[in-house]
């Protein structure tokens, strides 16, 4: 994530954040698209239809997600917006293990895992010193 990120932010002072936004994602597009070709995938476009609405999120938060790390890395550097993204991911991560959200089985939030998080947050707050 911190190389990858890297290289974003500069290519995003060079070309524009929301140009290599789309280039990061046009790119990876082809080269699944080539890999699913390879591979024999069966694209079977009927069962997309049966799946809840929500699931297609993904792809929308992988947009702002990719361009959160593009405009973070300038402004706070690489080990401080890629720790603080972390300590996010896990944080929301955690929620929806407790909650169970999206189906997935429920996984509860212990004490231990509340001070991990502090812990993580507290690295990040010591990151910007």
């Amino acid at each position: 994530m911190a190389v990858q990120g890297s290289l974003n932010s500069v290519l995003g002072d060079k070309i524009g954040i929301w140009e290599t936004n789309f280039l990061v994602h046009f790119t990876g597009t082809i080269l699944l698209l080539i890999f699913l070709l390879i591979k024999g995938a069966n694209l079977n476009f009927n069962l997309y239809k049966d799946v809840p609405w929500y699931l297609y999120i993904g792809g929308l938060l992988g947009v702002a997600i990719t361009y959160g790390v593009i405009v973070s890395i300038p402004e706070l550097g690489v080990a401080v917006a890629t720790t603080a993204i972390i300590t996010g991911q896990v944080l929301t991560a955690a929620a929806i293990d407790h909650f169970g959200l999206f189906g997935l089985e429920k996984v509860p939030f212990t004490w231990i895992k509340f001070m991990g998080i502090l812990l993580l947050s507290a690295g990040v707050r010591l990151l910007l010193n």
